[in-house]
Order: C-alpha cells, then structure tokens, then sequence
C-alpha cells in the first residue's frame, strides 16, 4: 500500500490543567496524552500525521479535535462516544519535580476495542503509514485497549509499516509484573524501542544504560534508543551505538519532553535522517519543549530547532 501519512499515532488524547504556581490553585488549560503530544510534535516537525483514538462527545472532544485541526494532524478515523467522557488530568509542581493526577477511568479512550481496527478505518491508516507510534499508556488504559494496540503492531509489521514503542511506565494504570510482561511482548512487535532509563530500572531492575540497550535488543526490538533525561540518550541501532549528550538549559516544566524528543525523532527519519542524526534532532526539540508550561504550547517548531543547530 502506498504510504501517503509520516507518522500516525495511536492512544489516548486528555485535556490538561497545569498548576502555574506551587501551592496555589491556578491552572493553565492545555492538552496532553503521550502519543498525542508525540504527533502534533512530528508535525511541527514538518511530518505529515494523523491521530487514532476515541473522544467523548463534549466540549473537551470537540477542543481536541480542534487543536489537531490546527496543527495539522490528520482526525479522519477518530471516533467519538456520547457515552463515555473525554479524560483529563491535572498536574502538581513541586521541588521534587511535577506529579500527575488523572481522570481518565471509563474514558472513550479506553473503550477502544479491536473493532475499530477492523471497521473504523484505523487498518488503512496504519497500512498507509511509514511509522507507527504506540505506548506503555496505550497499552495500560483497558484490557481492550492493550489488545487492540498489540493487534495495531503486527499489522503494521505486516503492511511494512515501522513500529515504534515508547515504554511511558505508568502504574497508576497497572502494576509492575503486568507491565513487565505486555512491555517486553510489545518490544519485541516493534523495530523502534523508546524506553526511558526510569521506566527499564523499574520494569528490568538494571540500571547501566548499555544492559538496559541489550535487554531491549534481546527481546527482539530491532534499534533501542534509551533516554536519559537531561542527560541525552543512548542509541542503538543493533550494530552501532553511541551515547547522545543533552543540552542543558534552564527548565520550568518537564511535562511531555519526551513525548517531543519521541515525535521529532521519527519526524527526521522519515525525512530521510539515519536514527543517530533523528535522536540528536530530538534531544534539541525536547531542551526548548521543557522552557514552557504544559505538553503541547512549548513544542518547537522545525525552525526554533533548526536555530539551534546552526
């Protein structure tokens, strides 16, 4: 099948509220969700996106589908449910970094079943892709969920559609040894691994980045790029690896740099960058998305980026 869309993203979207200053009740009304933020990412990116997920139908649904509208990412196969609530959270700063809280149980998100796979248009835009983008979250939110993300997997495998899988640990969704065994399942569906250093310290109990690349190599991910937070990343792309230093620069908010490193990296590889020249693109993008409050105002444009790596 032809491919006529960069990257397409699936999961669940939720409305944001940004607690402004610590210890006060002010919050800044914002979007967020991590492969959300990793497509509007892309297409600032200058990627051609899309976006597959289930919305509530009220007002936060139709604020979403509006916010990609503008961005440029494709709405074409979203779904909306009058019976179930777009989610939301909220998040809390303080000394010890920012702390989440959602309202996400029973959302229309989590409803996703294989179904829309298979009657929602979401296997044509899968197939029609170069990249496929999923996450630890998407896979966390239902039991349907997590079976309709692994099918979305080896259908793209099938269609010559590249995987790439963003670890995003959150158990507040679910526990360790759930997460432990659905994560290495889907390490070993996709060709691109995206692990974070804290999520593999705590799903794997290694902490040397290197074994931590190897653990994702040996359960089968094809190229392992692990972030390291401020400190970079270490890339892999099963013959050559090399560690990518961070910029350092003065951070308000740590909300969604990930998810932004994530979207501008596989926004380069399919403009034709190899994964090494992709990572250090996106650990640029990512040092200006944490000068901001929120997931989705501060991501970069292509030309903020490019400023820097004049």
């Amino acid at each position: 099948m032809k491919k006529i869309i960069d990257v397409v993203a699936l999961g669940e979207a939720m409305v944001e509220f940004n607690q402004t200053r610590e210890g006060e009740p002010n919050y800044l009304q914002g979007f967020g969700g991590d492969t959300s933020n990793a497509a509007i990412a892309a297409a600032r990116a200058g990627a051609k996106t899309a976006y597959l997920t289930r919305l509530g139908a009220d007002r936060f649904g139709d604020a979403l589908l509006a916010l990609w509208q503008r961005e440029g990412v494709a709405t074409d196969a979203i779904e909306r449910d009058a019976t179930c609530p777009t989610g939301i959270y909220f998040v809390h700063h303080a000394d010890g970094g920012h702390e989440f809280s959602y309202l996400r149980a029973g959302s229309a998100a989590s409803r996703m079943t294989t179904a829309n796979l298979e009657q929602g248009g979401w296997a044509e835009a899968i197939a029609g892709a170069r990249i496929l983008l999923v996450s630890g979250i998407s896979l966390a939110i239902s039991k349907s969920a997590r079976e309709t993300v692994l099918a979305a997997m080896r259908l793209a495998r099938s269609a010559q559609t590249l995987v790439s899988f963003d670890s995003n640990l959150r158990l507040k969704l679910w526990g360790v040894e759930d997460a432990k065994r659905t994560i290495t399942t889907a390490a070993g569906l996709c060709d691109l691994f995206l692990p974070s250093l804290e999520d593999m310290v705590t799903l794997t109990g290694l902490s040397d980045p290197e074994s931590i690349v190897d653990w994702g190599h040996a359960n089968g991910a094809k190229s392992v790029v692990l972030k390291l937070g401020a400190d970079g990343a270490l890339v892999s792309d099963g013959s050559r690896r090399q560690r990518m230093a961070g910029r350092r620069v003065d951070m308000v908010d740590a909300t969604g740099a990930g998810d932004c490193f994530c979207g501008n990296l596989l926004a380069r590889l399919t403009q034709g960058d190899d994964l090494f020249a992709a990572t250090h693109y996106g650990n640029v993008a990512a040092s200006l998305a944490v000068q901001g409050y929120g997931a989705v105002a501060p991501l970069p444009t292509e030309a903020q980026v490019r400023l820097l790596l004049m």
